[in-house]
């Protein structure tokens, strides 16, 4: 998205979906976004093609199966749900398993297999696989699998006609980095492709533009000032290290909501909605609250299609703190094949677990003490306590290794600087003082931009509704904007979107 080529591809694909006919548009995208994604690697776009006529042929048989079900005998049901089953099994199997050869086959042979092996006392060289991570891989994975899903639970008919199909598992606003949308949303969207909407290509440009902003202007810029203290924390100790952590939870949540909304803007001018992947989660006052405002489509993949059918909070308490282990333990592991992913997922689900636990306590302290809930001040504390608790975990999710995530919180502690908030040191980690207190400015759009998200005020809409000029005006000096204070250009070596790598 934030490259020079996508500005010229996405405009010539645009135009061309409106003015073709409607039998041809989803094709035209199809090809398209195997062209999208082909860029970055060619033959990699036959794993998407391979998981999508798994999943596809999938849903005819589990389709095929459905209808016979409805007509024959009990005896003879239990025998088609059993091929049910084994359909659905067999669809997770294949492409759960192209997912363990690529991202998790050397992480299994370096944590689980060789230490083994030398606790036997086996001497025994394993092969490692020496392939490139096909990009977007865990996104489209489950986006197909979610699908596979709902055919066999009976939420949605399965598709027949595979160019629509393909195109829902392949559809390259949201392709690399998703939201992971649902089969429910999408596939009847894409069954009636849509006139060119003045209104849609409006708000998909307002959409985009903010997006760009968070990226180019907040988060490629946030990320100099992380990467100069955590590529060097001896040097940069303390107080250095409390910000870059403070700043990667500000720059993360810029760099992947931005894609997001980047994805939404793209789709909306095409006539296609995707679901709001962030909505203010840094205003949450509980970290039970985060994961509902964040990751949105992860987060809630991962409660209809693991802890639900874990037995969710149906089977008493214990399973339902276990359920919720699991789940963040396996969302941590989805994100890399890394112990620090694995322990990020396991301190946020344990801080799910142990806040439900501590409620009662703290609502018979705030009774005790007469302290009112209600209150903006109380609302507050909430709010920094959860930030804070969130934001110590981003260590472990930004760190390399454990042995040098430890060594980041040890660096923290052991650092007592804290005048160099204020005596310019901080000028000296990427950043000069303009471009620090230019990241400081846009921290404060962002946050008052959340503020009125929460409270339901879409300035977008505000803006929309204003007439030509005054719109034509703050387009203007958005993109003018964008082009001054951007970090792009020969000079500047443009960050990945840091959820490419997943």
């Amino acid at each position: 998205f934030n490259s020079l080529q996508f500005l010229i591809f996405f405009p010539i694909v645009t135009v061309i979906y409106f003015i073709i006919p409607d039998r041809i548009k989803n094709l035209w995208l199809l090809v398209s976004s195997y062209y999208f994604y082909m860029c970055w690697n060619a033959k990699y776009a036959l794993l998407i093609l391979f998981s999508t006529v798994i999943t596809f042929f999938s849903g005819l048989l589990l389709e095929k199966e459905k209808l016979s079900d409805s007509h024959d005998e009990d005896q003879t049901n239990k025998f088609t749900n059993k091929r049910k089953k084994l359909i659905v099994a067999f669809s997770f199997l294949v492409n759960l398993l192209i997912l363990f050869f690529f991202k998790y086959y050397n992480f299994t042979i370096d944590t689980l297999i060789s230490p083994l092996f030398i606790k036997l006392h086996i001497e025994m060289n394993l092969p490692k696989n020496d392939v490139l991570l096909p990009v977007g891989i865990s996104f489209y994975t489950f986006q197909a699998l979610g699908y596979t899903m709902d055919v066999y639970r009976g939420e949605i008919y399965a598709e027949k006609n595979f160019i629509n199909y393909a195109l829902f598992v392949s559809f390259f606003p949201q392709l690399v980095a998703g939201p992971i949308e649902r089969s429910k949303n999408i596939l009847k969207q894409l069954n009636a492709p849509l006139k060119f909407n003045y209104d849609n290509f409006r708000e998909g440009l307002f959409l985009m533009l903010w997006g760009f902003f968070l990226k180019i202007v907040m988060a490629d810029r946030i990320a100099i000032f992380v990467d100069t203290v955590y590529g060097d924390y001896i040097k940069f100790s303390g107080w250095f290290v409390i910000l870059a952590t403070i700043l990667f939870g500000i720059q993360i949540y810029c760099d992947f909501s931005g894609y997001s909304i980047i994805a939404m803007g793209t789709s909306k001018i095409l006539g296609i909605q995707l679901m709001e992947n962030f909505h203010s989660p840094y205003l949450s006052t509980s970290v039970t609250q985060f994961w509902r405002n964040w990751h949105i489509s992860l987060t809630s993949w991962f409660k209809d299609y693991l802890y639900i059918p874990l037995g969710g909070s149906r089977k008493g308490k214990v399973r339902k703190y276990l359920n919720k282990m699991v789940v963040f333990l396996v969302s941590g592991l989805w994100h890399g094949a890394n112990l620090t992913y694995v322990l990020w997922g396991g301190i946020n689900g344990l801080y799910q677990v142990l806040e439900e636990m501590l409620n009662p306590l703290i609502r018979k302290i705030n009774k005790f003490c007469h302290f009112n809930s209600d209150t903006i001040g109380y609302r507050i504390i909430q709010i920094l306590i959860t930030f804070i608790l969130v934001d110590f975990s981003w260590l472990f999710f930004r760190a390399s290794s454990l042995t040098e995530a430890f060594n980041l919180i040890s660096s923290a502690i052991s650092g007592k600087n804290p005048w160099i908030l204020f005596d310019g040191s901080l000028y000296t980690c990427g950043l000069d003082i303009s471009n620090f207190r230019l990241m400081i400015f846009c921290i404060g759009i962002l946050f008052f931009t959340d503020i009125c998200n929460f409270k339901g005020i879409c300035i977008r809409k505000i803006v929309i509704n204003q007439d030509i000029l005054i719109r034509c005006l703050i387009i203007s000096l958005s993109v003018l904007f964008l082009l001054v204070f951007g970090k792009y250009g020969p000079s500047f070596d443009a960050a990945n979107f840091i959820y490419f790598q997943f």
